[in-house]
Formats: structure tokens, sequence, C-alpha cells
């Protein structure tokens, strides 16, 4: 019973080496499973029968809880980066993201290694102990718990359901935004958490870099390269660079439904989360209104501007200049393979030594936290005109030294030692020597010398293997360098053939006397082809050359370093090799400022884009104002659209007009182009187009809806049309003007459907004042008739209004609004801003012509309609009258018809001058102040109190 109780107790309670229990806690914070210490069920744990000779069992295991914590987080962290690795369907902002966070991970289970290689280190006599470990490793226990909290944040947990179609774009956003606010937090701390800061700003600029490089080949090479659609933009290959609506519908933004703006909310998404009962009753408009860009948080004032650069990219790639006026003004820089610049007409490239946005960024980050220094006014140039490098930073990297420096310039001695500038050096260094390898490659291949001898023809290959193909023996090439003896041992042709076999004795014994011993053959020598014949032995000898000129030493490998980084002995690779080296100068280096997160992307990334775009904008409206000539084209619209050529459209409408006053129907369409034509010819300003052609009139059935809104027969349409010669009739008119490409960009055809509008209210102007000019000469016939003399005032009444309101419409939509536009033109920076120039122009001259769909307009515009329609019937008396002769009984009837043109007329100047001058309409738009003067000239119809005097008792609509 003794022995049984003495067994049952020793198998519960073990006393362990507590050296070998610090051991196995070394091993499972490096993610290892020991004797004592086990993984399972996503927790590591402590045998609970362990016990240590000089501790509690409590106090064993209180000790043991915060390394094995710790120990969890570091493995949780593990296994949840290798679940994204492994993933078909990580984007890469989220590979960037868990390479980071594997980096970050290595750094921390690296103290423990280290401490377990003092524990092994026969040289230390000092005995570790648990209670040791706890302040050693707290850094260690505090940063893995801190780095699951940034992991289980960062990753959507939408990303993990199976079932779950969060898109890539989503993915990246949050990533993104989450570590970015978290930076945020971590910097309004009291004092700062410098390691939480390191760690968030190295993670958050290793997954930026996706997200730049596809910034770098939109903003530089005018090229969408977003194969997993991460970008807060999309692209619609329906639409080609050739299309009109190419600068509408070609690129749009990535928005989604949700009308929740906290990027938090992606983790509570679940599957594609299904439209609500609610949802069928929000207008198209207020989803479009609720609906939230992609876009990251530091960029989101901006993601517009940046669509409209790259767009203006293609634009300009599309269409090559063809103006050599301006060839010396503006230049355009393009990034070859080779990393050199050369002059194109595709986009403005102005970094530092051909650094890409990437690279840049990197840098810029590391001058800022690392030595506070503002890097960017050295890497980047605000001149449209300056490509090369600045001399002094030039003189840096040759090594000389300039001794007059402007204020702008860093002092030799405080930038040389700085890290920021070591590594802008070594980066130009490399890429200078990759293009003096490449070029000399180039020259050796294209004059086509061969060496003869096998050593050069050998060192002729190994100077062209620094490059991307051939990894292995770029790793080696200094070794190689440095051995140039071993060359020939090396070679593929010296290991390629096996050495021969001491067969001769077999030989001999197998082949006696069958004549084999004496020709010659002594072994089996695979050397000569083992005895193939002479053909095939060539054969395999062209072979051998072949795969030594790829391959010249198959056989060597680099030499081990294990702590040496890839970026360390990679050839230097284009958004890779520097960007890696700033990150592991950023694992290992605290910085020295901690700034907000908001100060880092404006003085290390958005400053650049915001250069960038201001950049493509100048130079595309450079090409808009002188090679597109895009003002001389909005004049031709001018003086088409807004009747501003004397007599380009005066035969044109003096016919149709006079038509309309006999009462013929002009619906032919082929009839009113050729008299287009032969106004046009025939007019002075016929120089204004450059193909008469372009300008075509044709009579649109959009007005022939009932009002239903259903179509009208376009038979009974005619029938009607044909008796319908009111003021309204010219309305079905509409003129086309063909604008040359990429201006269509600019006046598309939904501008030119502004400007008809436009058009068709000043042409019944124009109508109402050639009637009332008609009139008045038919009244001079007969104007000793006392009878007239009514007749008289009303003409003359009429005929104010109008000549007032087409001075008016002259004024204000000719002369100023197109004073107004080209004042906004210069002040413009992009073709968006130009577009939106020419569409607040187009609003202008539509509200003063008051044919915009508002309600304060649509009311203004009927009553002078009206009035301009009384014209129109006081011109059809007229000619009654004069046709008619002396006929009392239409004379009467004529009477009473001005008696009521004349009341309708005092109506509606009663109703315009009150809705006019109103203070609140003035208010908002001060032209109107400028009409009411016109029309009620030395107040005849309204004092300047606002009482009406002529028709006080007039009735109100």
């Amino acid at each position: 019973m003794c022995n049984r109780r003495v067994w049952t107790h020793s198998s519960h309670s073990v006393t362990v080496n507590e050296l070998d229990l610090v051991r196995g806690v070394l091993q499972a914070l490096q993610g290892l499973s020991s004797s004592y210490i086990l993984w399972g069920g996503q927790i590591y744990r402590a045998k609970s029968e362990i016990r240590v000779s000089h501790l509690s069992q409590s106090s064993l295991h209180g000790i043991l809880a915060g390394f094995l914590y710790g120990a969890t987080c570091l493995k949780l962290v593990e296994c949840i980066v290798a679940g994204v690795n492994t993933s078909m369907r990580s984007p890469p902002t989220l590979m960037a993201f868990a390479n980071s966070v594997s980096a970050w991970l290595e750094r921390l289970r690296d103290i423990a290694l280290n401490e377990e290689v003092k524990i092994n280190d026969s040289s230390v006599t000092v005995t570790p102990t648990l209670l040791g470990l706890t302040s050693s490793l707290s850094s260690l226990c505090s940063g893995a718990e801190y780095l699951l909290q940034v992991v289980r944040g960062a990753i959507p947990h939408a990303y993990f359901e199976p079932s779950s179609t969060i898109s890539t774009a989503e993915i990246a956003v949050h990533v993104l935004d989450y570590l970015y606010k978290r930076l945020d937090d971590v910097c309004l701390v009291q004092g700062g958490e410098v390691e939480g800061f390191q760690m968030l700003l190295q993670i958050f600029a290793g997954s930026l870099l996706p997200y730049v490089e596809g910034l770098d080949s939109w903003l530089f090479d005018g090229t969408l390269d977003d194969p997993f659609e991460e970008l807060f933009f999309t692209a619609n290959q329906s639409v080609s660079v050739n299309d009109a609506e190419f600068w509408e519908k070609s690129y749009s933004l990535t928005k989604v439904p949700s009308p929740k703006s906290n990027v938090t909310s992606l983790k509570d998404k679940k599957g594609t989360g299904g439209n609500d009962s609610n949802s069928s009753l929000v207008s198209d408009k207020e989803k479009e209104q609720n609906a939230r860009v992609l876009c990251p948080l530091f960029i989101k004032d901006i993601c517009k501007s940046i669509v409209s650069a790259g767009k203006s990219l293609q634009l300009m790639q599309h269409i090559p200049s063809t103006s050599s006026e301006n060839s010396g003004k503006t230049q355009f820089h393009r990034r070859n393979e080779s990393g050199n610049s050369g002059c194109g007409i595709l986009q403005a490239k102005k970094s530092t030594a051909d650094l890409s946005l990437s690279e840049v960024f990197c840098l810029t980050l590391a001058g800022f936290i690392g030595h506070g220094d503002h890097v960017s006014r050295y890497l980047w140039k605000d001149e449209a005109d300056e490509w090369e490098i600045s001399s002094t930073l030039s003189s840096y990297i040759s090594g000389g030294l300039v001794n007059e420096m402007g204020d702008k310039d860093l002092p030799v001695l405080a930038c040389s030692e700085r890290m920021w500038y070591k590594l802008l050096v070594g980066a130009v260094q490399e890429k200078r020597s990759m293009k003096a390898k490449s070029e000399h490659q180039s020259a050796y291949n294209v004059t086509g010398v061969k060496d003869e001898k096998n050593g050069l023809a050998v060192e002729k290959a190994l100077q062209g293997l620094f490059c991307h193909e051939n990894l292995v023996v770029s790793v080696s090439k200094m070794d190689l360098e440095r051995n140039k003896n071993a060359w020939d041992v090396l070679n593929l042709s010296q290991n390629y053939c096996l050495t021969s076999l001491n067969d001769e004795s077999l030989l001999s014994a197998i082949f006696e006397g069958s004549g084999v011993a004496d020709a010659g053959l002594s072994g089996t020598n695979y050397k000569f082809g083992f005895q193939f014949g002479r053909s095939e032995y060539l054969s395999s000898q062209e072979d051998t050359k072949i795969l030594e000129s790829l391959f010249p030493f198959p056989t060597l490998l680099p030499s081990f370093q294990p702590e040496l980084h890839m970026s360390e002995f990679l050839p230097c690779q284009k958004n890779s090799t520097l960007p890696s080296r700033v990150l592991s100068w950023m694992l290992k280096t605290e910085p020295s400022y901690t700034p907000l997160p908001v100060v880092i992307m404006q003085e290390c990334f958005t400053i650049y884009i915001r250069r960038q775009v201001d950049y493509i904008g100048k130079v595309i409206l450079s090409k808009l104002m002188n090679d597109w000539k895009l003002m001389r084209e909005l004049e031709v619209l001018r003086a088409i659209y807004l009747l501003g050529s004397g007599d380009l459209l005066q035969h044109f409408l003096t016919v149709i007009f006079d038509r309309l006053g006999k009462g013929e129907a002009s619906n032919d369409d082929f009839e009113l182009n050729i008299i287009l034509q032969e106004s046009i010819r025939n007019s002075a300003d016929a120089m204004l187009l450059s193909s008469p052609d372009s300008l075509v009139v044709s009579i649109s059935l959009d007005r022939d809806k009932d009002d239903k809104g259903d179509v009208i027969p376009v038979s009974s349409t005619r029938k009607s049309r044909v008796n319908n010669f009111g003021i309204d009739c010219l309305d079905s008119l509409k003129f086309t003007y063909k604008v040359p490409w990429p201006l269509e960009l600019i006046a598309n055809s939904e501008a030119i459907k502004k400007y008809n509008q436009v058009m068709g209210f000043l042409l019944k102007v124009k109508r109402a004042k050639y009637v009332l000019d008609k009139a008045r000469r038919w009244m001079w016939k007969g104007k000793g008739s006392a009878i007239r003399k009514h007749h008289w005032l009303l003409e003359q009444k009429l005929l104010n209004f109008v000549d007032a309101f087409h001075q008016y419409v002259m004024d204000r939509v000719y002369h100023t609004a197109w004073r107004e536009l080209c004042e906004a033109m210069v002040k413009a920076g992009s073709l968006d801003e130009v577009i939106y120039v020419h569409e607040t122009y187009l609003l202008s001259i539509q509200r003063q012509c008051f044919v915009v769909q508002e309600k304060l307009w649509a009311i203004i515009a009927s009553r002078i309609n009206m009035i301009l329609g009384l014209a129109l019937e006081f011109y059809t008396i007229q000619q009654t009258l004069s046709s008619s002769g002396a006929v009392s009984a239409i004379k009467a009837r004529c009477e009473m018809e001005i008696s009521r043109i004349e009341k309708q007329f005092e109506d509606c100047i009663a109703f315009l001058l009150r809705v006019l001058s109103s203070k609140l309409n003035v208010g908002h738009f001060p032209h109107l102040a400028d009409l009411v003067t016109r029309i009620n000239y030395n107040y005849h119809y309204m004092s300047d109190t606002g009482s009406l005097m002529t028709v006080p008792g007039s009735s109100q609509p």
C-alpha cells in the first residue's frame, strides 16, 4: 500500500531541473514544443505535474503563465500568417502585411533564440532562472501580445469565412486604414510608445508598398497595373481612349453601397450581406450619396485627381504631339526598362536618379523618422522643365565636394553619415552600374564579335550575368571575381563528362579474340561519347557549348550567410531592393521622431503624388491650349450657338423666318442643310469652320411626346409641325457641330445639347426682333391713320422689351460669361477642372437664358416666352391688316386682339419685375438686377420703391 501511494504521488508530481524548464520556455517562444511545454488546442500548456524544488506549484505556474501567453500569441500569429500565405485568394497588400508581420515574428523570436544561445555557451557561468527570464524577456512578451492584436485587427473577419465574397479592394482598404488609425492612436499616447510605434510604422510601410507600386504605374506610365483590383478605381474595358465617353466612363471609383463610413464595419461583414427590405425604397441618387469610395483615408481627398492624372497620361500617349511651337517648353520623360530617362510624350518623371514612387516613399520615410529631414526637396523638382539631378546631390553621389551651397542644400558633413543618404548613394550607384553593364552587353551583342579563347568568352559571359535570370551566379559574383583561377575547374566543359572507368581487364576478358581490343579500346571512356558516331559526338559538343553560355558555373553554390537578407546580395531590383533595405533598417532601429501619421503621409507620400498630379495637369493644359487649340474651338461654338457671328447664320435664319412668316413649313433636313451650307459659304466668318460640313442642322423628335410621355407617331407629328408656326416652332431645330478629338471630351454630346437649348432661346428672341422690325415697315405704310397710334405704342413697348432683352443676352451671355470662362481656364489645373469650368460656363449661360430645369427659371421663362409669342401675334395682326385693306370687321377684330395683347404684355411685365427684383432672387443671382434695369428703363413700369406704376391692378398668376 505504501509503495503504491509513493508511486502514485511521483507520477503526478515530477521534479524537473529549472535549466531544462528554461530551455523549454525559450523553445516555446520560438514556436517549438518540449518535454514539459506542449502546443495543443491553440494554446501552449505546461504539464501540470512538473515542479521545481525551490518554487511552489502555484508560483511556478504563475511565472510560466506570462511566458506561455507570449508564446501562444506568437504561435497564433504564425498560424494566421501561414493561412494568409497559403491562401489562393490573398491580395498583394495582405501578403505584404503578412510578410512584415513575419519579419517582426522572427525578430521577437530571435530574442528567445539569443537567450538560448547564451545558455548553451560554455563560457557563461551564471545559471539561468525563470525569474531572470522575466526581466530579459519582458519586451518579447509585450511585443508578442501587441503583434497579435495588430494581426487580428488588421485582417477582416470575413476574409477567413469560406463563403465570404469580400473584395480585394475592401481587404486592402481595411488593412491600411486599420494600421493608419492604430498608428494615430499610438502617437497620441502620453510619452509615446516607441516600440509600438516602430512596429506599426514598419508594418504599415511594408503593407503600403503594393498599393504604392500600383499608383506608380498609373501616375508615371498611365497604366492600370492592378490585376487583383485592389486600387480604389477600376477600368471599363468596353470604353477605349478613342471613345467620346472615355473621360466619363473609362475609369470609375470603386464604391460600396453601405452607408456606414467606418472602415471597421468590414470586420462584421458576413458573406454577401443581402439587401435589406427597405433598400427598394431608397432612390438611386440617395444610394449614390450614401456610397463611400473604397479608398485609404490618407489619399481620399485626392483620389479623383489621381484618376484624372492617369487618364491624362493615357490621352497624351494616344495623341502624339503635333505642334512644334512649344516643344522646347514642355518635355515629357518616360522610364524605360533599363532605368534611364528619355524624352517622349507619355509622362513626366522628375525623381532623382529615376527612383520609383515606392523607393522615394521609403527613402523619404527613413530620412523623416530617422533624422527629421525633409528629403522630398532633394528628390523631386517643382519646376516643370527640370529633370537633371541637383548639382549638390550629384556631387554627393560622385564623391566630390561642393564649397558653395545654397540654403536648400544639406551640408556634406551633415548628410554623409545619415542613413537615407547612404541608401540613396548605394541605390544610385547600383542603378548606374546595371545601366553601364546593360549598355556594354547590348553593344557586345550588336557587334557580333566572338572571342575564340575560352577564358575571355567566359569572362564576357560573366559580365552579363548580373541579372534576374541567373541569381545563383549573381550572388557568387564577388567570389568568382576574387578566384578567377578556379574558373576552368568550375566550367561546364570540364565537369560535363564522367571520368573513364578502370575496366581494362574486364574488357579484355569479354572481347578477347574479337578484334575490339586491337582497335585501341582499352577501357570505357565517356569523354568521347562511348563509341558514338562522329556526328553524335559533334552534336553533343554543340549542346555543351550552348549550356555553357547559359550556365557557365552550374555546380557553384553561394556561401551560406544566415543573417544576410535577400536585398543584400541580389542584383538591384526595381521597387524591391531599396524598400527592402529601408524596411530592414526600420526593423532594427528605433525612430528618432514619432510624428503623427497624417504628417508622415503628407511629407513622405502625398507630396509626391500632388506634385506629379499638378505637373501632369500643367502639361495637358499646355497641350489643350496650344496643340489641341481648345479656346479656338470654344470660340467656334460661341459663334454658332450664341449667334456671335455677324453673318454666319444670317442668311439661313432670314430664309427660315421668311418661310415661317409665309406659313411655309421647313421640315426637310436635306433642304435645311443646303440652305445652311449656302449661308456658310457666303459668310465673311466662314474661316471659323475648318470644315463647313462639320455643322449640320436637323429636325429633332425629342419634343414629340404627349402629356403622358408617350411618343406621338411621326406622321401626325409632321402634320402638326406643318401647321405650328408659333414662337416654339424652332425648338425642333438641332445644330450638330463635330468637335475635333480629343476636345470632344469637353464639348461632348451633352454639352452640345445644352448649347442647343441656349440657341433655341436666342432664336426666339432673334425671331421676335425680326418680326417686329418687319411689322414696323408695314406700319410705316399706313402711318397717317389715327387708329394706328395705339398700335405704334404697343409695338414700341414690345420692341423695347425685345431689344432690352437681346442687349442683356449679348452683354451677359456673349461677353461677360465668356470673359469669366477665359479667366477660369487660366486658373484650371487639370483636364477635370477644365471640364468643370466649361460645365459651369454652360450652366451660367443656361440660367441667363432661362432654359434650366429649375422652378424659378421655368417661371421666368414662361413669361418671357409669352411676351415673345405676343410679339409674333402682333406681327400676324399687322400682316392681316396690311393685306386685308379696309374691311371693318377685320379691323374691329384686330383691335380687340391688340387690346388683349397689350393687357397680357402688361400682366407679364408686372409679374417679371416682381420676380426679378425680389431681394432673395437678386441676392443669389445678381445678374437679374441688370435685366430689371434694362426692362424698367427710367422706372417706366416700376418705381425705385418697388410699386407698379402703369399696371397697378395687374392680375397675379
